[in-house]
């Protein structure tokens, strides 16, 4: 009796110590899709002016929306204090049902970063109690994991840049940063969940490496992405509504009181204009990346087709409307998706190089 129960426990010591890669990667790819959603619901947060709604950063406490008029009101006292309300929404009349609003999404925006937290940190630790970690994952999973709470702090500087009394709104550097940093992280959740996959059905595969080809597409993918943060941030998407002319002109004036370094990173008619042609350079890389994706593998490839194809046509979309809200939020939806599409590529062929 006792011998068999030794041997039961023997067994599942077993099975809890053996590696788990397919149950990883599925844990993986289900953080991927909520940093999509994050991703989204920033858009809807930058585009109504909502970040700034939360002048405290409460890691904790701050799960809590305010629950009675005593502690909205000292939410919205708060407020009135930032620059953003006293030179614009102060001005134009806002309420407190306005603010209401504005301060749903910027806490939404940070529940989700919460619950994105938990979502990686908790099963990580399972994983790592139970040793179902394959060899030589730890330290990248850690590094992202070291990304995500990045993420919080950079998300609060961000939030900071823009409570100085003389500010109206946030920079658009920290915003950059604040942003990229996300995809970059959504990019290594997908290739590390797409190792984690190979592992699976081949025992002693390798990782995936990138090449000098895939990382010269990263960059430029890179390039329009920082561009168009810094569009979001400067409001640059006001400064044309026509396509493909801006103020009936190819190239807009800009200030260049500055210098032309100065333009090129404060001057959002340059920005605008920069990043709407810019995107066909990508476009032209895009297209030579996925049709060298296309011998190896045709999912990946119409992936990559397909999300920058409609993330042109939004592009034009978002300026002919004049910057409709729900046109500029799938948008950013669809950025978001064409990274992990080019992740997914890339990492097809880093392991076939």
């Amino acid at each position: 009796m006792t011998s068999s129960v030794r041997s039961a426990s023997a067994t599942d010591f077993a099975v809890a110590t053996r590696p788990a890669p397919r149950a990883m990667a599925i844990w993986l790819f289900c953080v991927a899709v909520m940093v999509v959603a994050i991703v989204a619901v920033g858009g809807i947060t930058r585009l109504t002016e909502s970040g700034l709604s939360i002048t405290e950063w409460k890691p904790v406490t701050g799960v809590l929306p305010p629950l009675n008029e005593a502690q909205w009101q000292a939410e919205y006292a708060a407020y009135r204090q930032i620059g953003e309300f006293q030179q614009v929404n102060g001005p134009a009349g806002m309420t407190l049902a306005d603010y209401k609003f504005i301060y749903f999404w910027e806490w939404l925006h940070r529940l989700i970063g919460r619950a994105i937290g938990l979502a990686f940190a908790l099963p990580l630790a399972w994983f790592w109690i139970r040793k179902q970690i394959p060899q030589g994952y730890t330290p990248r999973l850690v590094a992202l994991l070291a990304l995500g709470s990045l993420q919080g702090v950079f998300g609060w500087f961000m939030v900071r840049s823009g409570l100085n009394g003389t500010m109206t709104d946030v920079s658009h550097f920290w915003l950059s940063i604040h942003l990229c940093t996300a995809l970059f992280t959504l990019a290594g959740l997908i290739w590390t969940a797409l190792d984690l996959l190979r592992l699976d059905s081949i025992p002693d595969a390798r990782p995936a490496r990138i090449t000098l080809f895939t990382f010269g597409v990263a960059l430029v993918l890179f390039l329009q992405l920082l561009l168009g943060a810094w569009v979001a941030g400067l409001n640059a998407g006001y400064a044309s509504d026509t396509w493909p002319l801006m103020q009936g002109r190819l190239i807009p004036e800009f200030d260049q009181s500055r210098g032309l370094l100065w333009a090129m990173t404060h001057d959002p008619y340059l920005i605008h204009f920069m990043h709407r042609w810019w995107a066909w350079v990508a476009v032209a890389v895009l297209v030579t990346f996925a049709r060298r994706l296309r011998s190896f593998e045709r999912r990946a490839s119409k992936a990559v087709h397909t999300t920058f194809g409609i993330q042109i046509f939004l592009g034009i979309a978002v300026v002919l409307s004049g910057m409709s809200l729900w046109l500029a939020v799938a948008h950013q939806f669809v950025g978001a998706l064409l990274v992990a599409s080019v992740a997914w590529g890339a990492h097809v062929l880093g392991r076939v190089r």
